[in-house]
């Protein structure tokens, strides 16, 4: 007589040995490669791609362990439960094949006879249950007792319509483990109908999912986690580069400064990002007209990137500009801005250089603070403008800045910049590339033409960090 799990199907053959030793193979040399892939990965874990790789590889090789371990026990032939004595009248199922060691203790299998009210299972399922292999298996009644209450509504539902409607089961729930532990089942089975198509059983396979699971939802977590990062850095990028925008002259064309008079500066600027970050930066450069026609140059870099620091970047020109307007000459100037980034909740430091340009002598007052100094070209040769004193910003409470004059000629250019165009690290050779430029800077008609020679010289490499330039030419 046929059994019921079978009634009305074709006897299953049994797989190809081989073929399927073959697919074992080949899922442990690729969870191998896998794993080898694995171990060369990064490890900085607070690196959020690092988190959503390593996520990816665990998941990976957990499936592909799951795989070779239900091929093992495909090879090796089923673990079923005896089947129970069935009551009189009712189909009786052949004994099943001889029970091999699984090599898979997560997948186990279990039959409920309605009529009897019997159950079996098989050695897994206890252990996947948490349930000691000397007690009696539960009933369809008593199954519940082990599930978690918020899913018990959940393996009521599939068993009633598996038995009332025929319904097949696939789903899962939570079993709470002797030890306090928690485990997530994958349930699948199906009713076993007698002749007269009534249920006379329910047959299931149970397995094991909480790693599963686990690896998903770290999969699932580290992705969210990436995304909303990712959005983060969006959103700050987006407020950073607004932020920069609204307070930096625009760099696009010549500076024009609304009301100079007969001795104007010839005024343009560039801003060149960073190449390896998509942060903002703090470098910025300034132009402002002041009483008397008078004019303020500024270049300056405060450390780091993102909106806190161009939010100080911001902070420090508005202080920059209400100092300038009220008088404050350069070297006291740099004090003050020293003061305030001192007094400030969050330490930060950075440098700066500021001119005060006088049309009517031609006279130009400056100071600096650990900035690269300007450069003064001038007959077709340049040269660095000898630095007076002073240190970096928000460096030491209290500190006292020097200041240098220089007289200036009908057609000679000043340049400022950043560290970040030509880097200290590259000393007197770097700042000479900036030197060799004096002859096509000499030949250029508009500041506007200077800026451009800068940016294609120095525009195009690779740059670890912001710079600006600025240029001004004295009108002849």
């Amino acid at each position: 007589m046929p059994s019921p799990l079978s009634a009305d199907r074709p006897a299953a053959q049994p797989p190809r040995r081989g073929t399927v030793d073959a697919l074992i193979s080949q899922t442990r040399r690729l969870r191998g490669d896998v794993d080898a892939v694995r171990r060369d990965a990064p490890a900085d874990e607070a690196d959020p791609e690092v988190r959503w790789q390593r996520a990816l590889y665990d998941l990976a090789l957990n499936q592909l362990s799951d795989l070779d371990g239900h091929l093992a026990q495909l090879r090796d032939g089923p673990a079923l439960p005896p089947t129970p004595a069935a009551p009189a009248g009712l189909p009786v199922a052949p004994p099943p094949a001889p029970r091999r060691e699984s090599l898979l203790s997560r997948v186990g299998s279990a039959e409920w006879n309605l009529l009897t009210d019997e159950a079996s299972w098989s050695g897994e399922l206890y252990q996947i249950l948490g349930r000691d292999a000397a007690a009696p298996p539960l009933t369809l009644d008593e199954l519940p007792s082990l599930v978690l209450d918020e899913d018990r509504p959940k393996l009521t539902a599939m068993v009633t319509d598996c038995l009332i409607d025929a319904q097949r089961i696939d789903g899962e729930f939570r079993v709470l483990l002797p030890d306090g532990g928690v485990r997530t089942v994958h349930m699948m089975g199906e009713p076993v109908l007698d002749d007269d198509g009534g249920t006379a059983s329910m047959w299931a396979v149970l397995r094991d999912v909480s790693e599963l699971r686990r690896s998903q939802r770290a999969v699932s977590e580290t992705r969210d986690s990436l995304h909303r990062q990712r959005h983060f850095a969006q959103t700050e990028h987006r407020v950073a580069v607004e932020l920069q925008e609204a307070v930096l002259p625009p760099w696009r064309s010549s500076l024009r400064l609304p009301h100079q008079g007969p001795e104007r500066l010839d005024l343009a600027a560039h801003y060149l990002p960073c190449s390896t970050s998509a942060l903002i930066g703090g470098d910025w450069y300034d132009a402002l007209e002041l009483p008397g026609g008078e004019s303020l140059l500024s270049v300056g870099d405060l450390t780091g990137h993102g909106v806190t620091v161009t939010s100080g970047m911001a902070m420090l020109i508005g202080a920059l500009r209400g100092l300038a307007m009220a008088g404050t000459e350069p070297g006291r100037l740099m004090a003050c801005l020293n003061q305030l980034l001192d007094a400030t909740v969050q330490p930060a430091l950075g440098s700066a250089v500021c001119c005060r340009y006088r049309p009517a002598t031609r006279t130009l007052v400056w100071a600096q603070a650990g900035h690269p100094a300007p450069l003064l070209f001038r007959g077709g040769t340049g040269r660095v403008l000898t630095s007076p004193d002073g240190v970096l910003l928000g460096a030491t409470s209290g500190a006292v800045y020097g200041q240098a004059e220089v007289t200036l000629e009908q057609g000679d250019l000043l340049l400022l910049h950043t560290d970040g165009l030509v880097p200290r690290r590259g000393g007197e050779a770097a700042v000479q590339r900036l030197l060799d430029l004096a002859p096509r800077i000499g030949a250029a008609r508009t500041a506007q033409e200077c800026v451009r020679t800068v940016v294609e010289e120095f525009g195009e490499t690779e740059r670890a960090d912001d710079a600006c330039v600025l240029v001004a030419r004295v009108s002849s």
